[in-house]
């Protein structure tokens, strides 16, 4: 399964040339919920998929599938770094979760050492210093009797000005949001049954979960055509688009067939 997410990642057209991203953790368990583990069955219990998805393509860039840990929170954000070709003109959305803003102040930020305050000062610090043209929003949402009842937005990296440029760039948000991530986790819930909240289709085994998540999670990229993504042609007919041609990486609708068998290329 490795092999699917090496091809996925690593094709000759990326990196793509992403602009909004949105990261979020999706729930799911392994043989039993939390609650009923007990010590030592560390690989049963909640399993989260961090992901990250293009807003504008829908393009699923990461998946880190594990416990909801800082660590896996500093996976997710340095895949994404890698696989946008380290840019930094990105507007980058997630809920409130801590584990993003350390993730990415550690990866996008450049060590810069402050001078000294006088010549008998000897020691000199150094400190994490945001790009300029980075911008990391967050979305908290209070829910009541199943309702979302308010809406918080806040910027916590980058300034008004920056988030108002990148919006207006945007293809897909006029706002700060998580919309198209949350789009994403109702999708695979409904391709992946051992995903669905209630069900008896749970996994048993933890590498087979994970390897059913990148199978679902990246042939989305290549296999699924998404409504919102079509195109009208001049004589009024649709044309259908996956994620992976929104994003300017493939011409075509791939069949299951097609994308499994497809080289791979070690990154």
């Amino acid at each position: 399964m490795n092999i699917l997410k090496i091809y996925t990642t690593n094709s000759s057209l990326f990196p793509p040339q992403t602009r909004e991203i949105q990261l979020d953790e999706r729930w799911s368990f392994v043989y039993k919920k939390q609650k009923h583990c007990e010590f030592g069955e560390d690989s049963y219990g909640d399993n989260w998929d961090h992901t990250a998805i293009d807003s504008e393509s829908r393009l699923l860039l990461s998946l880190v599938p594990g416990k909801r840990t800082d660590e896996n929170c500093f996976k997710v954000v340095k895949d994404v770094k890698k696989r946008t070709g380290k840019r930094t003109n990105i507007l980058v959305s997630t809920d409130e979760h801590s584990g993003y803003a350390k993730a990415i102040k550690e990866e996008y930020g450049k060590e810069v050492t402050q001078p000294k305050h006088s010549d008998f000062d000897e020691s000199q610090k150094s400190e994490k210093v945001m790009p300029e043209d980075l911008c990391y929003v967050t979305v908290r949402k209070t829910r009541k009797s199943g309702r979302v009842v308010e809406v918080v937005r806040t910027i916590v990296f980058g300034s008004l000005l920056l988030l108002w440029v990148l919006l207006s760039q945007s293809l897909a948000s006029n706002t700060i949001n998580t919309s198209f991530v949350e789009r994403n986790n109702g999708t695979e819930r409904a391709k992946n049954s051992r995903k669905c909240r209630k069900t008896y289709c749970f996994s048993k085994d933890k590498d087979v979960h994970n390897a059913a998540s990148y199978f679902t999670g990246f042939s989305y990229n290549f296999c699924w055509p998404v409504r919102t993504l079509r195109l009208e042609s001049a004589d009024g007919h649709w044309q259908k688009r996956t994620p992976a041609m929104a994003a300017g990486l493939s011409s075509h609708v791939w069949t299951i067939e097609e994308w499994i068998s497809y080289p791979s290329k070690k990154s």
